[in-house]
């Protein structure tokens, strides 16, 4: 169970008055509305100060050229990032003897959000195989599209894959994606295939649901339950839509009898680090990577990558204190 100390974080629990309006700017993005205008400002490195720059609602119809030059369709989360899913369904991956589905670990993705000032931001992370890795990197840098993170999701993994966090910011959305086409033409991730009909999954989900307080869903195969950071969370100068490189995800993929593997994600302030990681090892989680998505974010965010088996309903009630650990909030 979480401390004293660590439930005193929580809004309900009387948290400081900055994390409750944090939480009133974030509940509309969370909903689906159009952020209200507010006056953000966020300082450069020479220490001079400017307003923050909000992004703004779009439709699939606006990123059609995007969406012909990634050669793939995407779709609107919360009407603010058009996201696209590349994943690397021609890996045959195994971890701890799992062979690992997709949708667990191997979901190669980019998120385009347009700005106020006409500018678009794209964020990612892709999966590639060593083999990959140097003319993927070599590919981002030369169309300009900068790397935020090099890192593991999986514990004794074969083949032997990496994961990239990249990361373009410009006036031409076109040109950003023009960039990861090249680099994503320097691996073998697959042309996109029919989406396969939902089965029923081999897991008390309810029970997942019940233990963690989120309601999950189904992607592939795999039960995913998703947390986004209740602070306004700036990169650079711009303020990022909830849950684009600030979410935490717990990732089930049934084994049988109600057992899971479980690989996941815990986005972190500084503060909370040391007691997440605590939580995790309590819960008999292996911890696989402490690292950063970005490298400009206010306020900083760490991220750590964990994996465990066991029952699924039963992993989730042990892994929930991590999540309490942490400011988030659940999305259905």
């Amino acid at each position: 169970m979480a401390t004293d100390s660590q439930q005193e974080s929580y809004p309900h629990t009387g948290a400081p008055r900055r994390r409750v309006l944090a939480a009133a700017a974030l509940t509309p993005m969370l909903a689906g509305a159009a952020a209200p205008a507010r006056a953000l400002s966020t300082r450069t490195g020479e220490g001079k100060s400017h307003r923050a720059v909000e992004p703004v609602r779009t439709a699939v119809s606006d990123w059609e050229e995007v969406a012909r030059v990634l050669g793939r369709t995407g779709d609107m989360k919360r009407n603010l990032m058009y996201h696209t899913a590349l994943p690397r369904h021609d890996l045959r991956v195994r971890s701890h003897r799992v062979a690992v589905k997709p949708a667990l670990a191997l979901g190669s993705h980019v998120s385009f959000v347009r700005y106020a000032d006409k500018s678009t931001l794209v964020m990612g992370d892709v999966v590639v195989t060593e083999t990959e890795m140097q003319p993927f990197i070599d590919a981002l840098h030369k169309h300009k599209i900068g790397l935020t993170a090099i890192h593991k999701h999986l514990l004794s993994q074969t083949p032997n894959i990496w994961w990239i966090h990249v990361h373009g910011h410009g006036h031409d959305p076109v040109s950003l994606a023009r960039g990861l086409r090249a680099a994503f033409d320097r691996t073998g991730t697959p042309p996109p295939r029919p989406p396969s009909r939902q089965q029923a999954l081999d897991l008390d989900t309810a029970g997942i649901d019940a233990a963690l307080g989120v309601k999950g869903s189904i992607d592939d195969g795999i039960y995913k339950s998703v947390f986004v950071r209740r602070e306004t969370i700036i990169d650079g100068h711009l303020v990022l839509p909830a849950g684009l490189g600030s979410t935490s995800a717990l990732n089930f993929q049934p084994l049988g009898e109600g057992r899971a593997a479980v690989s996941g994600d815990c986005a972190m302030i500084a503060s909370e680090v040391q007691d997440v990681l605590a939580a995790l090892r309590c819960a008999g989680a292996n911890l696989v990577e402490l690292h950063n998505h970005g490298l400009t974010d206010e306020p900083r965010l760490f991220f750590v990558h964990f994996w465990a088996v066991g029952d699924g309903a039963r992993l989730a009630r042990a892994l929930r204190p991590a999540v309490k650990a942490t400011n988030v909030v659940p999305v259905g």
